[in-house]
């Protein structure tokens, strides 16, 4: 078994994770604050508990209204695609990098991946350009209130971290 390694630019905000979260209004260790929408004493590795879904899952149903819950018949009765107009609609993403055993999060309104020998050409005037013809700081910002959280970060920018696992 080798080990995997990505390298990740994202356009948002860094929020770092359990082990150093970058977000204001943490408890007296570092924890998170109280959220509605997550509670972290049931994020015991299950993917579906984790804070990335559960954040997704609220943006979804904060910012786009989708709060339909997946059912054996998803495909035949079109949920997959309400979801995914749901997720186009929100136009923020939560992406997780560092690893799968030790993640840390981004609010990203751009993530661009590659993978471990591949390359991928990027355009600077492109960096600069896309955040605000796209309107990519509002849809943080109205993220960045549904999920109720308030980043060290004080506006949003463009960062790379990595991705590995073995």
């Amino acid at each position: 078994m080798g080990r995997s390694s990505n390298a990740v630019l994202v356009y948002g905000y860094d929020l770092g994770g359990p082990d150093e979260w970058k977000l204001r209004s943490l408890g007296q260790y570092g924890e998170l604050p109280s959220l509605d929408w997550y509670d972290d004493e049931d994020d015991d590795g299950d993917d579906s508990l984790d804070f990335a879904t559960a954040a997704q899952d609220r943006l979804r149903a904060a910012v786009a209204g989708f709060t339909e819950e997946w059912t054996p018949d998803a495909r035949e009765t079109g949920y997959y695609d309400r979801r995914r107009a749901a997720e186009q609609s929100v136009g923020v993403k939560v992406e997780t990098y560092c690893s799968h055993s030790a993640p840390m999060f981004a609010l990203a309104a751009h993530v661009t991946t590659v993978h471990r020998g591949h390359v991928d050409y990027i355009d600077p005037q492109d960096l600069l350009d896309r955040p605000s013809t796209e309107d990519w700081d509002s849809r943080l910002i109205v993220a960045v209130e549904a999920l109720d959280l308030v980043p060290v970060q004080e506006h949003p920018r463009w960062f790379l971290v990595s991705y590995g696992d073995l």
